[in-house]
């Protein structure tokens, strides 16, 4: 049943809910406390500055008002009680508080006590203005989340009016509450609004309470529903039987110089059977920087092929890009499959010499950035979409490729990430997707060392890049992404450039930035590929992609300022040979505690699961899967680390109700999404 939406405020109340997201009942009534305080006791104040260090509540009266203004301009309340006096202080004030503060009222104020020079004191302690033998709450005060102009008076008030109009019916059949021991919503709900005095606050704070527990897991049953959903309508479209795996699969198969790992060769087996049926293949590719997904990736482009359709490569930027174009080119051409290239940055007439290719159908294979996506450019008969690094594309974007299908055929779509994602945040997020993961490395590749070294070492580092080039090694210097100024790091990266080139007389040092022309770029790759440039300095331009078996030592400059997936996507350009590789981390004292977890977890480990699972402690789901980028709700209740068992509990309930379709199961299925995701389900269905 739809949640009814709230009419009684002023609308002027209704925007500022609106801001916080609360548009109906339910939404006030699912705004859950994010603490809660205990005005349930008063005491004397001589008992709270015995104690001290705490937050207590006192009752007195108020003896002195005072507005002073060394060292600057504050008001000074003194209150007092049979057992002492006690100075609340307060720094930002109303003149409306001064006359409410004034001599003679009683006052109940709550904070944390301090000695200060002047004594004890509370600083901005919350407070209310009280008739002698005023009852006490009976149960713990509940704050929440807000937003500009809502106290937490006028949000208590609209969660009440809420809670009295809302359709009280539980959504979770008695069945699956009782096998999994789950409170009732109703009292769930009610409880953590009005947590009893008695409740065990512990629980209520680190949200272990049986409670808790329930809105956790119907928020992910909601989550897991929503998704399955989803794919089960993905399903009911047709895409293309893709079913062969002929002649060119057959000879691309013969020709590589190296044999296929058994992880890639179970995941070309997946993603084979994914293509033979007539519904949409959602797959994404995960494996750890230079597990091979390129590899994979052009086998089931050769089965599109193979089967008589087109397949198209979008990559997040030109260097990605042409780094496929020009090994999968390379692979393919020679079995005659025409390749075509298409980003931005190319002239009007190649553009339009591609496209013409791309429409006629000539072109069997495209690949290209964002470009893929302009109304320009129609495919003849596209039946298979390859996104690299999906997560660094929008939503959006990602479906209009999709979109370019024909005949009202969905074509097949790939997504490829070198970010590991985490067991559980992909149970969760992707529950929509099948998840194939190449989890070995191709045999031959060395270790990777790595090591942190403080700034004020530089000339060492310099020795040691100078020693090995001369051993006929190749080096990346990589400066740091500065987001506040593309200027600042272009500075960055060209001061470099030129003291390292002053440094290193005898080496031929190179630079790329992401402000070159793309032809200019690609000038110094090919220079730092042949082995005639021994020193690249670059930006995060060479993050993926880049593939030069001979460079064996990176430093990255400012590493502090990277994130931990980025880190290690860097330090994957070297360790791509036979010889042993060192990563250098060059960071700025003092570290915060952040950065210093993350050098710690670079210097630990090289195996990228494990460092996307530390990514995942450090950071939260949401920042982890870029949750502006990829247009997935986030969780508000549920913990990823703390909550699993609930997850995969959540994930087999879900299963439970959309097998079999039963109507009883669809009504159950719509009350809950209805309940928890009001009209936002379309948000998850990308």
């Amino acid at each position: 049943m739809p949640a009814s939406k709230t009419t009684s405020a002023p609308k002027t109340l209704d925007t500022k809910l609106a801001k916080l997201g609360l548009r109906s009942d339910m939404d006030l009534v699912l705004h859950l406390p994010m603490r809660y305080e205990d005005e349930t006791q008063v005491v004397t104040v001589r008992e709270a500055c015995m104690r001290g260090g705490q937050t207590w509540q006192v009752e007195g009266v108020v003896v002195k008002n005072e507005i002073s203004f060394k060292p600057r301009r504050q008001l000074l309340v003194t209150i007092a009680d049979e057992s002492g006096e006690l100075l609340l202080r307060f720094m930002n004030f109303y003149g409306s508080q001064v006359k409410q503060l004034s001599e003679g009222v009683r006052v109940r104020a709550r904070g944390e006590l301090k000695h200060g020079f002047f004594g004890a004191e509370m600083v901005h302690p919350t407070y209310k203005v009280i008739n002698e033998g005023a009852p006490l709450p009976s149960s713990l005060t509940p704050v929440y989340p807000s937003g500009e102009g809502l106290s937490q008076t006028i949000l208590r008030r609209a969660i009440a009016d809420a809670m009295r109009r809302i359709d009280w019916h539980d959504t979770v059949p008695e069945a699956i509450r009782a096998r999994m021991r789950l409170m009732d919503f109703a009292p769930a709900v009610k409880l953590l609004h009005y947590p009893p005095k008695e409740v065990d606050e512990y629980a209520l704070t680190d949200r272990s309470h049986p409670a808790w527990e329930r809105m956790k897991f119907d928020e992910l049953l909601a989550q897991q529903l929503s998704l399955k959903r989803a794919q089960q309508a993905r399903r009911e479209k047709g895409a293309p039987h893709l079913r062969a795996v002929g002649a060119l699969s057959e000879a691309f198969l013969a020709g590589l110089p190296f044999k296929l790992t058994n992880a890639q060769q179970r995941v070309v087996r997946e993603i084979r059977a994914d293509l033979r049926e007539g519904y949409p293949m959602q797959r994404l590719l995960q494996g750890d920087v230079g597990s091979g997904k390129t590899v994979v990736s052009a086998l089931a482009a050769a089965q599109a092929i193979d089967s008589g359709y087109q397949a198209a490569l979008m990559a997040p930027t030109e260097i990605l890009a042409e780094q496929h174009f020009r090994k999968i080119a390379a692979w393919m051409e020679p079995l005659g499959v025409r390749v075509a290239w298409l980003t931005g940055s190319l002239k009007k007439k190649d553009k339009t010499a591609a496209n013409e290719l791309i429409e006629s159908g000539e072109a069997q294979l495209v690949i290209g950035t964002h470009a893929l996506i302009q109304d320009t450019v129609q495919f003849a008969k596209l039946g298979l979409v390859i996104v690299d690094e999906q997560h660094r594309f929008g939503v959006g974007q990602r479906l209009t490729l999709r979109n370019k299908g024909s005949d009202g055929l969905v074509p097949h779509q790939l997504m490829m990430s070198a970010t590991p994602i985490p067991r559980t945040l992909a149970m969760t997020y992707y529950a929509d997707l099948e998840v194939s993961v190449i989890d070995e490395l191709p045999p031959g590749r060395s270790p990777i060392v790595t090591r942190a070294i403080d700034q004020n070492r530089r000339d060492e580092v310099i020795e040691r890049v100078h020693a090995a080039a001369q051993e006929g090694r190749q080096v990346y210097w990589v400066c740091p992404l500065i987001e506040e100024s593309e200027a600042l790091q272009l500075q960055t990266a060209t001061e470099t450039y030129e003291t390292l080139a002053e440094a290193l007389p005898d080496l031929q040092v190179g630079l790329v930035h992401g402000r070159m022309k793309p032809a200019e770029k690609q000038v110094v790759m090919d220079a730092f590929t042949a082995g005639e440039v021994h020193v690249l300095v670059a930006t995060t331009v060479i993050e993926v992609g880049v593939d030069v078996p001979n460079a064996s030592l990176m430093v990255i400059e400012h590493a502090e300022r990277f994130g931990l997936s980025q880190l290690h996507q860097l330090r994957g350009r070297v360790g791509r040979g036979s010889a042993a590789s060192v990563c250098l981390l060059l960071y700025q004292s003092p570290l915060g505690q952040v950065a210093k977890q993350r050098l710690m977890t670079m210097r630990e480990t090289t195996d990228g699961f494990e460092i996307a699972r530390r990514d995942l402690e450090i950071r939260g789901p949401g920042e982890f899967l870029g949750a502006r980028q990829s247009g997935q709700a986030m969780l508000r209740f549920a913990d990823l680390e703390t909550d699993q068992w609930l997850v995969e509990r959540a994930r087999d309930v879900a299963q439970y109700l959309l097998d079999g379709e039963l109507p009883e199961n669809m009504v159950v299925v719509d009350a809950h999404l209805a309940r928890w995701l009001g009209g936002r389900e379309e948000f998850l269905k990308v």
